[in-house]
């Protein structure tokens, strides 16, 4: 093997933010792990409740249920090794870990993209067309959207990870990130690759133009069908059925998008607030997500309030029976 086809190490190392003082990081290991058991805990119930509540077995919370998964799945695969990192400083990662979670991290990211195409087309449907709403998003349409946005993902991750992975990495294996990423691992290469950053561009914009240029759509129709409405208050209840995926949708693609042009453009960008940025597109939405859900989404808050009743008079009752049976 020549010598500008080596790698010269066998792990990465996760950085995390460079500019972080080490006095810090018992705190921001510690911000990162409430927010994991946030994470988990929420979209652990908004599971529950959808697969154990008959009332919320409908499309509309079948396509919440699969965002919910998507923002578990995520987080889990990312944010133990930053924990781990500020916690016990144990930052490193096998090579080919690394890029197993490269892949997983834009696959995973590429599903919720086309998750919240489904949301908004499901709105669309029901604002559009409510009396064929259940024969138009019907629960096996529901499916078979949300399947093939999980199927069709696959293929583009998988592209550029099989890409990524031959090249020479000799310059260093700090990954200036909170996990890794395809623009954080191929900076570490010693060849050229602008090819490879224009093929993950291209990616990145199908999977986020893509979805978004049909929720655009969806969302302009919509509201051109609620300002329709002769009544203010017929209006108002019309659109705050699409308020919570509004607030959703943009959490996610507004910080996504300033970042991808900033880095295709050549944007200067202090390199903290970059990390920060990123990671606020990719872990504050499935902590918020399911917040969003119990304050602004009726039958989910009523199916919560519903089981923690029960299970209060349940605790009621064990605590009240007769302590001496014998």
């Amino acid at each position: 093997m020549s010598k500008d086809n080596q790698t010269y190490f066998s792990e990465f190392l996760i950085v995390g933010f460079p500019g972080l003082l080490p006095k810090y990081y018992p705190l921001v290991s510690s911000v990162f792990f409430l927010v994991y058991l946030a994470t988990f805990v929420g979209n652990s119930l908004i599971l529950g409740l959808v697969v154990s509540e008959k009332s919320l077995h409908k499309p509309m919370y079948f396509i919440i249920c699969n965002l919910a998964l998507s923002d578990l799945l995520f987080s889990t695969l990312t944010l133990p090794k930053i924990i781990a990192r500020y916690w016990f400083n144990a930052g490193a990662i096998p090579f080919t870990a690394c890029f197993m979670q490269m892949y997983l991290v834009h696959y995973l990211g590429s599903v919720n993209s086309f998750i919240l195409m489904v949301m908004a087309i499901d709105r669309y449907a029901v604002i559009r067309n409510p009396l064929r709403y259940q024969s138009i998003m019907s629960s096996t349409t529901v499916f078979n959207l949300c399947a093939f946005s999980w199927l069709i993902t696959l293929i583009f991750p998988a592209v550029i990870t099989i890409r990524a992975f031959p090249l020479s990495y000799c310059k260093s294996n700090a990954i200036i990130h909170c996990y890794c990423d395809h623009i954080g691992i191929t900076q570490l290469a010693c060849t050229d690759i602008t090819s490879y950053s224009l093929l993950a561009f291209i990616f990145a914009m199908l999977v986020l133009l893509l979805p978004l240029s049909f929720i655009i759509f969806s969302y302009i129709q919509i509201v051109i069908s609620v300002l329709k409405i002769a009544s203010p208050q017929g209006r108002y209840k019309t659109f705050s059925t699409c308020s919570v995926q509004l607030i959703i949708i943009a959490l996610y693609y507004v910080p996504r998008s300033f970042v991808y042009m900033a880095n295709r453009f050549q944007i200067t960008i202090n390199t903290d607030f970059r990390i920060l940025m990123i990671v606020m597109y990719s872990l504050l939405p499935p902590v918020i997500n399911p917040l969003i859900y119990f304050l602004r989404t009726k039958e989910i808050k009523t199916s919560l309030l519903k089981k923690l009743r029960v299970k209060r008079v349940t605790n009621f009752h064990e605590n009240t029976s007769c302590p001496v049976c014998n």
